[in-house]
């Protein structure tokens, strides 16, 4: 349940920063330079973390960013930022300059190591819905994090393990003319309290040179001014301090019709000892008209062996990151209902899914449509969406009840809409994720029958919180096109929560929202001219009691 703050009470944790924007915060264009906007996100989520933690705080990563608009001279810029959720050691901390729609960032911190010991941070409670959903997402915005790394290291080491030949350019800048090289001493307004250098402060030399190397890169268009349009997720490997020498190296690794991609570094030193990595980062420019628009730029001829397998990483990160956007990034309204599945898009597709879910499970505006036999129907209608969830309770383990759930394979056994049906499990990608064919008898008695073709994904509780889940949504294979004998139906976002109430009390939602392939199946339900989903769970509790004690077994 969400606990309701009293009228005028504002987030523990919330810290809002206003800052007026000078020329000495400005570029060459009269606009608030990337870097500074940084300095100053970094600092204010840096003073919520500490506020939570109530000790002092560094940050550990920052994820994907996209700029979406400039901020001129003498304008007021107001950020506010707060602790979404705590875990161990370390939170996320969500950070949005508001009145101007720039840009809106999650980072990571983490809690230092008092006199007494590592820190166990306290748990942040949501009181509002936007707190609750936040809550819930940061759990899924954490699990892609820890595996954002070895997952980014898998899908470069496949696109270079049979490189292409890179396409020779008239004209082309040679890469080598776009290296920049700088070093920044680190003095005491550059650090914290704890004298260990801000992030960003880290981050502006970062850009700095980033932005040099990209104005070298399209240095044949007249007037071209490069613009910072994002920055891929990225962690600060270790410290810098009071005193250290900060060596940041840019290259432009690749450029496309509109945007090149820079690869900047930061290493630092003291006195003799070797360089240590800090942080690397990829960043996106652009070079605009006076129109506001992307113009075309100059190719880039990279250099022999590491430019040439830079270049054709930019590619693949390029692939990686219209995947992030297309699939992460746009609400849910403008999702398509099914998407292309491949293994460089899996992670992505398996958070937008459980992330479409927990949304779902947060909202608190739902109107009881009717009530049956322990089952309840219902329905929310928003933005001309309509969704719907039908709940119940069993005198089932929470995770018996998770583990019977997960296995579509199953459904056919209570679910009336599966039954005498084919379910295949065509392939399981994880231990979390399987993709299914489904096939459900059609509505209309002349009408062919229907087949989904799934990804299932499912979560465990990270704390006492959190629900178990399985979520679903439609995806498209092209082992699995479209055939003649069905009509190929599509799941926008579908799934269940299971929350134990008690050691021997468990409630099951089931949502769904409802798309032209769905709707005909709950549409007399909503409107009370049947009853088919109140004797659908009504199975379902029945098939759950009978499989109690069963030991379940792998999803193939």
């Amino acid at each position: 349940p969400i606990l309701r703050r009293e009228e005028g009470d504002r987030n523990p944790t919330e810290v809002k920063m206003s800052q007026i924007v000078l020329p000495c915060h400005a570029n060459h264009r009269g606009e608030l330079s990337v870097g500074q906007l940084l300095k100053w996100m970094d600092s204010t989520a840096c003073l919520s973390a500490e506020r939570h933690a109530g000790c002092s705080c560094i940050t550990a990563s920052v994820d994907d960013i996209h700029f979406e608009h400039t901020i001129g001279v003498g304008k007021v810029v107001n950020i506010i930022a707060k602790v979404n959720r705590a875990f161990t050691s370390s939170m996320e901390v969500g950070g949005l300059v508001v009145q101007w729609k720039v840009c809106h960032a999650f980072a990571t911190f983490v809690a230092r190591r008092t006199e007494v010991g590592k820190v166990q941070l306290k748990q942040v409670i949501p009181h509002t819905q936007l707190e609750q959903m936040e809550y819930s997402l940061a759990a899924e915005r954490r699990r892609m994090r820890l595996l954002h790394a070895e997952i980014i290291t898998d899908l470069l080491s496949s696109s270079t393990a049979q490189p292409g030949e890179c396409q020779e350019y008239q004209d082309a800048v040679p890469a080598e003319q776009t290296r920049v090289e700088s070093v920044e001493l680190v003095l005491p307004p550059h650090t914290n309290h704890q004298v260990s250098t801000f992030g960003g402060q880290i981050m502006a030399w970062m850009e700095n040179v980033a932005t040099i190397s990209a104005s070298f890169g399209c240095s044949r268009l007249c007037n071209a001014h490069p613009t910072l349009r994002s920055i891929d997720m990225f962690h600060f490997r270790g410290p810098s301090h009071i005193g250290d020498r900060l060596v940041l190296k840019s290259i432009v690794n690749n450029s496309f019709k509109h945007s090149m991609e820079v690869g900047v570094c930061a290493e630092a030193y003291q006195g003799r000892e070797p360089l240590r990595h800090i942080n690397s980062a990829f960043m996106t420019f652009e070079v605009l008209d006076s129109n506001w628009k992307p113009r075309t730029l100059p190719r880039i001829r990279p250099e022999p062996v590491d430019g040439k397998r830079r270049y054709q990483e930019a590619i693949a990160r390029k692939k990686i990151r219209l995947d992030r956007k297309y699939i992460i990034s746009c609400k849910q309204t403008e999702v398509p209902v099914s998407v292309p599945w491949d293994p460089s898009n899996q992670m992505y597709l398996s958070y937008n899914n459980v992330s479409a879910l927990k949304l779902m499970d947060a909202r608190t505006n739902w109107v009881l449509t009717s009530e049956k036999n322990n089952v309840r129907l219902y329905t929310l209608e928003e933005n001309h969406m309509l969704r719907f969830k039908v709940e119940t309770h069993v005198s089932i383990a929470a995770e018996q009840t998770f583990q019977l759930l997960s296995d579509l394979r199953r459904r056919k056994e209570w679910d009336h809409h599966y039954k005498c049906r084919e379910c295949e499990a065509i392939m399981q990608v994880n231990e979390e994720d399987t993709l299914y064919r489904v096939t459900t008898p059609s509505v209309s008695k002349a009408g062919k029958d229907n087949d989904f073709i799934l990804l299932a994904s499912r979560r465990k509780p990270c704390d006492a919180r959190d629900p178990y889940l399985i979520a679903l949504r439609s995806v498209t294979l092209p082992t699995h096109p479209p055939s003649d004998g069905y009509t190929r139906g599509e799941v926008l976002c579908a799934g269940f929560t299971i929350r134990e109430e008690s050691s021997s009390l468990t409630k099951i939602t089931y949502y769904n929202q409802a798309t032209p392939g769905v709707l005909p199946y709950i549409s007399t339900d909503i409107v009370g001219l049947s009853s088919t989903f109140y004797s659908a769970f009504s199975a379902c509790s029945l098939f759950l009691e009978a499989n109690k004690d069963v030991l379940t077994a792998s999803f193939l």
